[in-house]
């Protein structure tokens, strides 16, 4: 044996190898801990609920959580699908917008030479992530309210929108792929519009996965924006349903209804991720960002 490496039968076993991998499979395992016992929690009948010792796994699964959700929300003014439908349309409106703004506004800025401000601008974007969300709030919400939009889905999409990380991740992408492409374009006789749809877009798309990850991650997750720009029932969104049954705002909080409320905030975001993991890593590997 010479070192972390043996030689078993002719085969060369890596011992420091399979000591990381377990290493970091007891990590993995660790982090998914607290999301598998929410799920447990979520699908637990009411005898397992407080039992002392808590039990992890779930003995006898039911669905009596999701059907006590559906009845704590009865005592509010709109039915907990309302919740729900309003989630979906303001985060799919988020994300198909932010990756269309992104994209066409990162094209001229990294392949457009002759751009004025060009670096100027870039600068500027790299400026604005310096700033916390919390420090726009009170602007957008003066802008939001001058224009007329409150209570409405404009309200939650328009703040969203043109974010710097999108724009930034989407431009660092873009300067990796080589201008002879577009060269070769424009002696095809190609245009603007289809150099872009045609070349860039279906390069992009790497890019486009991760960020379509990451803006559906922060809208699907965020209860701020219907706490702000929303003062009636039937706009509020998932995230913020979530907290008002948590925090027992007129109704009775319960463990396992909060599980069961939790499970389905977390179940789109999963599928999300699963659907859109490999893009992602090509784009971390590929864009240069650690």
């Amino acid at each position: 044996m010479r070192g972390a490496t043996s030689i078993v039968k002719g085969k060369r076993i890596d011992w420091s190898g399979i000591f990381l991998y377990v290493w970091l499979t007891a990590f993995a395992l660790l982090m998914l801990a607290p999301l598998v016992y929410m799920a447990s929690t979520a699908f637990k009948p009411i005898s397992e609920l407080f039992l002392f010792p808590p039990r992890f796994f779930v003995i006898d699964p039911t669905w009596d959580n999701f059907y006590d959700l559906l009845l704590v929300t009865e005592t509010s003014a709109v039915p907990f699908t309302r919740y729900i439908f309003n989630s979906v349309v303001v985060t799919a409106a988020i994300v198909i917008f932010s990756i269309v703004i992104a994209t066409m506004a990162a094209y001229p800025l990294s392949k457009h030479m002759n751009m004025p401000m060009r670096e100027a601008i870039f600068k500027l974007i790299i400026l604005a992530l310096m700033f916390a969300p919390q420090v726009t709030q009170i602007p957008q919400y003066l802008v939001i309210s001058n224009l007329g939009l409150m209570n409405t889905y404009w309200a939650l999409i328009f703040p969203h929108l043109a974010a710097p990380i999108g724009l930034f991740l989407m431009k660092q992408f873009l300067d990796q792929i080589p201008d002879v492409l577009l060269e070769a374009g424009q002696i095809d006789g190609a245009g603007q519009w289809t150099m872009f749809t045609k070349i860039i877009v279906p390069l992009l798309k790497p890019a486009i996965a991760t960020l379509a990850l990451l803006t559906f991650i922060a809208a699907w997750n965020d209860p701020w924006s219907a706490m702000v720009y929303t003062t009636t029932e039937t706009m509020k969104t998932l995230p913020l349903a979530v907290q008002t049954i948590s925090g027992g705002y007129g109704v009775v909080a319960r463990v396992g209804t909060l599980a069961a409320a939790s499970f389905l905030m977390i179940v789109p975001t999963i599928i999300v991720f699963v659907i859109t993991q490999r893009r992602v890593l090509e784009t971390m590997a590929h864009s240069g960002i650690k």
